[in-house]
């Protein structure tokens, strides 16, 4: 007698070797089976961080190895779980392992809709990654839909609702997407190993002996709050000083610019692009369908930076040598608001000089809530992390933590004005010297000001 798909496990597992994790363990015949699927193997083609790399050079790694550790993590939890908090123990609070499979796979696949240079490409051509993942998982003519549909009629739609978060069992909504979970546990630590920086670290081991299930989700032992106080802290310093760094947001404004000027010059001659960029024409056109989408990457599109940076056309051929040779673009910090007049008056001076202002300015705003308490009044609330005390009461995190009650329900970040170097380089042979010497007035200490 056969053994059903989604109970075959390997004969011996596979494992992965991993600078993270040290070892990445696939048992189940179906995880191997995803892992070689080829819309999953397309993520080893698209970096995690995307311009990241241009200030940090070590952070080239990509969505599949990010996508194999979250998987780790949750198959770890799993495992604690039916060791030490099973249903037949607790049937209240307890962990149903029939619920490690579709927990496994959601892990696995959680980021495989994730385009090229995903966030910057989205705001261009009005793409959204979860969608795509959706699409991949439930979309019949996909392997990963293939596959998943072997396991049981359904399957495939069971994994989508965890990632979308309406899935019934909120254990498996937690371990996957919460205030504090495997996607954001992995990426903190590979962005920080990646980056060469140790604000990401925290003690992964520690809070994997204090997690703990309840009927509710996913609860933290009071007495390993202050592993969960260095997760909170890591990911705070993580966008403060990576995520959010001026260089790199730079890059991503430079990015931003090109392939908005690509989308222009489409409309002014379509047939242009038919022999050199011929993938992007249905995002050129807003036609597009999930196979166009799974045929781009990063690559496809640097390649095709390459190409237009001998353009015709002067803007795009010299952002596309601003991008691919690491040239970013200046910032200085504003307030919203009280600073509109001056962005108004430099941005003037950059026109007068000669640079368009549509592709050569931007203001560019990055904030982010290190951690959020649930607000009643809010429609879209994040998952406030609980600790469990002995007698099985439950206090929220802030509320047992100082040092989080001080991060948390604020956000943290800056907005930014971005601009041509040129214009603070102090060119005194210049045509235009006396409009770049007032310029550099605008800014000091790394701010606008008034001159």
């Amino acid at each position: 007698m056969s053994i059903p798909y989604k109970e075959q496990l390997l004969t011996i597992e596979k494992v992965f070797r991993d600078p993270v994790h040290d070892y990445i363990h696939v048992q189940h015949q179906v995880i191997l089976d995803l892992i070689n699927a080829k819309e999953f193997q397309r993520l080893r083609r698209i970096k995690q961080l995307g311009t990241t790399s241009f200030t940090f050079h070590g952070g080239e790694h990509s969505r599949f190895g990010h996508s194999l550790g979250v998987y780790e993590i949750t198959r770890r939890i799993c495992d604690l779980f039916r060791r030490n908090y099973s249903i037949e123990d607790d049937p209240d609070n307890g962990w149903d392992d029939s619920e490690r499979l579709v927990a496994l796979c959601a892990a696995l696949l959680h980021d495989v809709g994730h385009g090229p240079y995903s966030h910057t490409f989205e705001g261009i051509f009005n793409t959204n990654h979860e969608e795509f993942t959706m699409m991949i998982i439930t979309s019949p003519e996909t392997e990963v839909f293939q596959i998943l549909n072997q396991v049981e009629a359904g399957f495939p739609e069971k994994v989508a609702s965890v990632i979308r978060k309406d899935y019934p069992n909120p254990q498996v909504v937690q371990m996957i997407s919460s205030q504090i979970d495997a996607d954001r546990m992995d990426y903190l630590l590979r962005d920080a190993y990646f980056t060469g920086t140790e604000y990401g670290t925290f003690d992964l081991t520690r809070i994997l002996r204090v997690i703990r299930p309840y009927k509710e989700g996913i609860t933290f032992s009071t007495n390993g709050m202050h592993a969960v106080e260095d997760y909170i802290v890591s990911r705070y310093q993580m966008y403060m000083q990576i995520y959010f760094h001026p260089v790199s947001r730079a890059m991503e404004v430079i990015l931003d610019h090109l392939l908005k000027r690509g989308t222009f010059l489409y409309q002014e001659d379509p047939h242009y692009y038919e022999g050199h960029s011929r993938l992007l024409i249905p995002f050129f056109e807003n036609a597009y369908t999930l196979e166009d989408y799974l045929k781009l990457d990063d690559g496809v599109l640097n390649t095709y930076f390459t190409v237009w940076a001998d353009d015709k056309d002067q803007i795009l051929s010299d952002l596309a040598a601003r991008f691919l040779n690491r040239r970013p673009f200046k910032s200085a910090r504003f307030q919203p608001g009280e600073d509109d007049t001056l962005i108004t008056e430099m941005t003037q001076l950059i026109e007068r000089v000669g640079f368009n202002p549509t592709f050569y300015t931007a203001v560019n705003t990055s904030y982010d809530l290190p951690y959020d308490f649930y607000r009643p009044d809010q429609k879209h609330h994040r998952t406030q992390i609980e600790l469990i005390e002995k007698d099985g009461s439950l206090i929220e995190l802030s509320k047992a933590s100082d040092l989080v009650a001080a991060l948390a329900g604020q956000t943290h970040g800056d907005e930014r004005f971005f601009f041509p170097k040129e214009m603070i380089q102090n060119d005194r042979t210049n045509l235009f010297s006396d409009e770049f010497t007032e310029f550099s007035r605008y800014i000091h200490n790394g701010a606008l000001r008034r001159p």
